[in-house]
């Protein structure tokens, strides 16, 4: 019995020894009243040997209860070194002076920050930075920059397709929970790689990594430190890791600021649930018996009135929500999945023509599409359109992954008569003024081989200014032949011609391709940090 106990005292001394700690992992700390709870674990190596009693005495045991909540979780991970200047005190009384606005921004965050900061421990990365989203958006991933940046991550349109995030018509993933976190903990990682240091990473987050290569080689050619607070940059990326480490000391000491952090619990908020059909939105929230509110703010990508399974494959969930999705799903029955379906607009045409081929009204695709005034819906265009109950195909995955939606300016024409030249004709007025000969021809009710005389009066209509238009448009109706304004736009192989003229009629015949002009395109702005 004696040889028992004593074998068991033995092997309580040894379990002691694994689990006892130091602030750097190297030599045990002589502070009796350092925190177990940030101790980290000390593995010994090479062959096992009986542990002193002096050996016993210097160490500490690491507890092996749990977190009790999130923030105590993220402060079990600080890693980063801390900054302490005064706009770290300043932004520190910003906050703290601000209750309401910390209780709302840190209950948005409950329902994601379970999830980064299971993917930071994954990757071994301080997290510190699950507090960065407060930096970033206040934890909204419907916040949109005037810079164009979206999501709780704030990327923008360019740097979003560098980390492989979809943006189309249908969902935009710089908004998505899982793919923005995945996408901004990868950035963080390549930025850290890069410089080395956190808070130069940081700084290339929000200003970008060749500003901030650049302001650290002209303090090298000047002989001068390179760390971050050492660098000449923008007002904005200088206060930028002194409000995260503002946050940081309010979530490591709440007490300090008086500050109250609501409960968040370690466990996880969401589940991934994986969508088998089209689906309204409206429809997936009933499902899953959460309201259209909750919904929208775990599904933050999807921007229209339907979720693509091709496209969508997953939605997020409330994790007790998940199971009643799926036993509503297969129990449903009453009618289609998904009332929105996608076409393809097969040729250049107005908001009207697509809105009666879609048979719905015309406010209702303008607001459904965010059809903008005074525009035409370029060919290959995608749009949210009812879907027929004859329907039963779901939108395939090269219409979900790529759908996009283009428009070009509709081109207004003033009705103007010119005087013909010596030796005019049709062929030579439109060149003079850039138009199809047909058209010259039709205007004036002569042949395309017709000679005008000379000072005879000719019809043209030409483009003018959408500025311009209001002021023609007042001066129509008057009895004024050179002041009809003339919408046109292409209708399959013609051209519609609006007169806004009191009582006009409306003439359908061809006319010339010149009279739609494309507008051109752009390229999306590169990522500002």
């Amino acid at each position: 019995m004696k040889f028992i106990l004593a074998a068991c005292l033995a092997g309580s001394l040894l379990l002691a020894g694994c689990a006892s700690t130091t602030g750097s992992g190297s030599s045990a700390s002589s502070d009796p009243t350092a925190s177990s709870a940030a101790a980290a674990p000390v593995y010994p190596g090479g062959a096992l040997t009986p542990i002193t009693s002096g050996t016993t005495r210097s160490r500490s045991v690491v507890t092996l209860a749990p977190p009790v909540d999130m923030w105590d979780r993220i402060r079990r991970g600080f890693k980063m070194p801390d900054l302490d200047n005064e706009l770290v005190r300043d932004r520190e009384q910003w906050y703290a002076s601000r209750p309401d606005y910390m209780q709302r921004m840190t209950e948005r965050s409950s329902r994601y920050i379970f999830h980064i900061v299971e993917e930071l421990e994954r990757r071994d990365m301080p997290t510190e930075l699950a507090l960065l989203p407060y930096i970033e958006s206040a934890f909204n991933p419907q916040a949109v920059s005037s810079a164009k940046a979206a999501g709780m991550w704030q990327f923008m349109p360019a740097t979003g397709t560098d980390f492989d995030l979809k943006q189309n018509i249908f969902r935009d993933d710089r908004r998505d929970v899982v793919a923005s976190t995945r996408a901004a903990l990868d950035y963080l990682q390549k930025l850290y790689g890069m410089f080395g240091d956190w808070q130069l990473a940081l700084a290339a987050y929000n200003w970008g990594e060749g500003n901030v290569s650049r302001a650290i080689a002209r303090n090298q050619r000047a002989g001068l430190p390179t760390g971050y607070a050492d660098l000449n940059m923008p007002t904005e990326t200088r206060y930028y890791v002194p409000k995260l480490q503002a946050v940081k000391n309010i979530v490591a000491n709440p007490e300090r600021f008086n500050a109250e952090l609501p409960v968040i619990a370690n466990h996880p908020y969401f589940q991934t649930v994986t969508l088998k059909r089209d689906l309204d939105v409206a429809l997936a929230a009933k499902l899953a018996d959460v309201n259209i509110e909750d919904f929208r703010a775990l599904n933050p990508s999807a921007h229209k009135p339907v979720l693509l399974a091709a496209g969508t494959p997953e939605i997020l969930l409330p994790w007790d929500n998940a199971a009643v999705f799926q036993r509503n799903f297969e129990a449903y029955s009453q009618g289609q999945y998904a009332s929105w379906t996608a076409w393809t607009v097969p040729s250049t045409m107005t908001v009207a023509d697509a809105a009666q081929r879609a048979g719905m009204s015309e406010s209702d695709l303008r607001a459904i599409n965010s059809v903008p005034p005074r525009m035409l819906i370029k060919a290959g265009s995608t749009l949210i359109v009812p879907r027929g109950a004859r329907v039963q195909e779901d939108v395939q995955a090269t219409v979900a992954d790529t759908g996009h939606l283009s428009f070009q300016p509709e081109i207004v024409t003033r009705r103007t008569v010119v005087k013909a030249g010596r030796s005019d004709t049709v062929a030579s007025i439109a060149r003079r003024y850039k138009l199809s000969p047909a058209s010259v021809a039709e205007w004036n009710d002569v042949k395309t081989s017709h000679v005008f005389q000379r000072g005879g009066q000719v019809v043209v209509f030409l483009p003018v200014r959408a500025s311009g238009i209001a002021a023609v448009g007042r001066g129509a109706g008057r009895g004024r032949n050179d002041s009809t304004v003339v919408v046109t736009s292409k209708r399959g192989g013609g051209v519609v011609k609006t007169s806004a003229a009191r009582n006009a009629p409306v003439d359908r015949s061809a006319s010339s391709s010149k009279i739609v002009r494309e507008k051109r395109g752009g390229k999306p702005s590169k990522k500002k940090r």
